[in-house]
């Protein structure tokens, strides 16, 4: 079994996956509700959100979608997404990247757990854990 991730946006969804496809690497596939290959009856100005993205990062999966007048977003609460990065400037980078626009709850730093962790909600409304137990370059 594997646990994936499924976020749901307001007409964010295509500009957050580029982003994450940007900061985190992988292969992102997007499909539109106008592209489906069965009448969904979606609303002509709803015809080019996000109908599925998927994010694929060696063997894990970070996918979302828009939603629809019929679903209406209510926010992303009580998630976080949790990476689990091998080394300080990985960590680093991630964070400086993806909190860049967003809202920090616990900067980047040393924990009793991890040489760095830090919590955040992104510029898209997604809260975010950067976990770097042991740092893979020191040995």
């Amino acid at each position: 079994m594997k646990i994936h991730a499924y976020l749901m946006f307001d007409g964010q969804c295509e500009a957050a996956f580029n982003y994450y496809a940007e900061c985190l690497g992988g292969t992102l596939e997007m499909m539109r509700f106008a592209d489906s290959p069965e009448d969904m009856e979606v609303p002509a100005e709803y015809q080019q959100r996000i109908m599925h993205a998927c994010l694929k990062v060696d063997d894990q999966l970070l996918m979302a979608s828009d939603t629809l007048p019929m679903h209406p977003h209510e926010g992303i609460k009580g998630c976080s997404i949790s990476l689990q990065v091998g080394n300080v400037p990985e960590a680093e980078r991630l964070y400086a990247a993806l909190s860049a626009g967003g809202s920090v709850q616990m900067e980047l730093q040393q924990t009793f757990w991890a040489t760095l962790f830090a919590m955040f909600t992104d510029r898209f409304g997604v809260s975010w854990m950067i976990n770097c137990e042991v740092d893979s370059q020191m040995g």
